[in-house]
């Protein structure tokens, strides 16, 4: 039985999604560049624990693999940007999703504990 069932767990939607999208960055990254944030600078900024190496690295992973672009302006000094292409415009409503279960379950927990602190 475990070997059918990670058998099929190689050949799952679920499993090819999260090896784009999966790990601790790429999801922000991609809801960052979601709401115009797209220079790596201001990802940085607002990645607060991210290294320069490993944004780089998650950068171009998402674009090897289609979801954003990236747009090298011809100004000195050189300004890039990224955007998401429409593959990654398809994951929007995902990350809404999430970004909304978060709020609903999330930070009513948060604030109860908060509040927990002054009784």
């Amino acid at each position: 039985m475990e070997k059918t069932i990670m058998k099929n767990l190689l050949h799952c939607p679920v499993t090819a999604t999260m090896e784009v999208i999966g790990g601790k960055w790429k999801l922000l990254i991609i809801y960052l560049i979601s709401n115009d944030i797209n220079r790596f600078g201001k990802m940085g900024m607002m990645l607060k624990n991210i290294s320069k190496q490993m944004l780089t690295t998650q950068l171009r992973e998402l674009e090897n693999d289609g979801i954003i672009e990236r747009k090298i302006y011809a100004e000195i000094p050189p300004r890039v940007e990224y955007f998401l292409t429409a593959k990654g415009n398809s994951l929007t409503p995902v990350i809404e999703r999430l970004r909304d279960f978060g709020m609903e379950f999330l930070i009513p927990r948060e604030e109860a504990s908060v509040d927990q602190l002054h009784v």
